[in-house]
């Protein structure tokens, strides 16, 4: 191989399974992004002609596990703190004020966001086409879940549509409050890759199976009825309704209990991972709960996600990773990097330069 198809890059550190090696000097093909070598440098990297040097921490790019870029458009137009009734309220009041030009400008000014923030792969919730076209000239490797729900009218049959127009798109339940009972065991049955479920995301969600709180309060007010409540809870349905050899993703946990992941683990046999976005949660309810020490008691695949920018003021993977501030750096790193892309059965392409105490970060193309 000619030396002009190399690239040398250095770096404080570098994060690896193991943990950061110090000094990395890495040798990669130009072309292709292979790592040829890696080995440790001297002090003065004099003997190295050509190497790029990057302050701080190398790592592989950032998964974003969990967003609706679609809905870029309501950025700033839903109050914080309204609790989760109060938010899905308020966007289905506001949500047709905007410009289907105003709504594909915010697509591609969060595409290019996430781009710049580091962000190389991005599991992507969709609801109609808006978003295809952006995604489509994309630097971003995407995954789209065509998310299904309904309680009064299925859009089971639209899904079906965006799934099979569009390549790297699979269908999902949106949650187990929000999908009937048929159309939830037909998603979940459907034998796709990977789910991906809203799940504990605010506390109505659970008081829902006993007729009460928040969610349950508001259906009635809208007439919505749901034929799943004959499950004791969330997590009950959860197991009685997806098979044990369906890998899934679930998304938020806000609520999540000890009860919850004991029946969900003793259920699956495929891996199953759990996306904190703990932005989004602090923009709906104004707090963050500490469901991130409960998974990490349990030994379970953290991955990270922004939400929509309806639900956050950014799509970044590293003001998300700042509100962690007493888990350890690495670890971090890999919730955001190598669990992400083995959830996705992705390999890593980018690399990400993490700058200073500060986590500035910048993609190393």
């Amino acid at each position: 191989m000619s030396s002009s198809t190399l690239r040398l890059i250095a770096s404080h550190y570098l994060l690896t399974p193991q943990g950061f090696y110090s000094q990395p000097l890495i040798t990669i093909d130009s072309h292709s992004g292979e790592i040829i070598k890696l080995e440790q440098y001297d002090q003065t990297l004099d003997s190295h002609a050509g190497v790029e040097f990057y302050p701080g921490i190398l790592c592989r790019g950032f998964v974003n596990a969990h967003c609706h870029s679609e809905l870029s458009y309501l950025r700033g137009a839903i109050p914080q703190g309204v609790g989760y009734s109060g938010f899905a309220a308020t966007m289905a009041r506001v949500r047709g004020n905007f410009s289907e030009q105003e709504r594909t400008e915010a697509l591609i000014a969060a595409d290019r966001e996430m781009w710049q923030g580091g962000i190389d792969f991005c599991a992507d919730i969709v609801n109609d086409h808006s978003s295809f076209a952006v995604k489509d000239s994309s630097a971003i490797h995407y995954h789209s879940f065509a998310e299904v729900f309904g309680l009064k009218q299925s859009n089971l049959e639209r899904c079906q549509e965006i799934v099979n127009q569009h390549p790297n798109t699979t269908l999902t339940p949106h949650s187990t409050y929000s999908v009937q009972q048929s159309d939830f065991e037909a998603v979940c049955n459907s034998k796709a890759p990977l789910l991906s479920i809203h799940f504990k995301e605010s506390l109505g969600e659970e008081q829902l199976y006993q007729n009460a709180g928040a969610l349950a309060e508001w259906y009635q007010s809208v007439g919505f009825e749901c034929d799943f409540l004959n499950f004791n809870s969330p997590a009950e349905r959860i197991v009685k309704s997806i098979p044990k050899n369906q890998s899934v993703i679930f998304v938020h946990n806000s609520y999540l209990t000890e009860d919850d992941i004991n029946l969900i683990m003793s259920h699956f046999t495929a891996p199953v991972y759990w996306v904190l976005c703990p932005r989004s949660n602090r923009y709906i309810s104004g707090s963050i709960t500490d469901a991130a020490q409960l998974l990490i008691k349990h030994g379970l695949n953290i991955l990270i996600g922004t939400d929509s920018l309806a639900s956050n003021s950014s799509l970044s993977i590293i003001e998300e990773l700042k509100c962690f501030s007493d888990i350890p750096l690495h670890t971090l790193l890999s919730w955001a990097t190598t669990n992400g892309y083995a959830a996705f059965g992705r390999k890593p392409r980018g690399w990400i330069n993490i700058v200073g105490a500060d986590l500035d970060n910048m993609l190393i193309t």
